[in-house]
């Protein structure tokens, strides 16, 4: 079992930044670098979007092209923390932003509560 709790999300103008934080913990005991962690979101009416994913091991990043270029994910391993670095945020951007952590990119078992991005035009 992983527990995940984001942090970060605020109300921004278009073209500000914010960093999301991921901070996990397993009462398993399994440690935070055996997990593929990714973001995703979900904006209201609909459903829930892919937004970037890092590796467990060799650290390669996936973005939604959507994202590409304005955001950048990355891991502390000695922290047990995902960030998500957003730039030049776009209304469209406007979501709850979810955590998730599996066993390897694309299957995901563990999911945090989200938190909220509004970004104003």
């Amino acid at each position: 079992q992983v527990q995940l709790v984001e942090s970060g999300g605020g109300l921004v103008q278009a073209g500000d930044s914010l960093r999301l934080s991921c901070a996990a913990s397993a009462a398993s005991g399994r440690t935070f670098r055996t997990y593929a962690m990714g973001w995703f979101r979900q904006a209201p009416g609909k459903e829930r979007e892919f937004v970037s994913a890092i590796s467990r091991t060799d650290g390669n990043t996936y973005y939604a092209d959507s994202v590409k270029g304005r955001f950048t994910i990355s891991r502390d391993n000695g922290k047990n923390t995902v960030y998500l670095q957003m730039n030049s945020l776009k209304p469209e951007d406007t979501a709850v932003y979810y955590c998730t952590a599996g066993s390897r990119i694309g299957a995901y078992d563990y999911w945090g509560q989200g938190t909220q991005v509004t970004v104003s035009s």
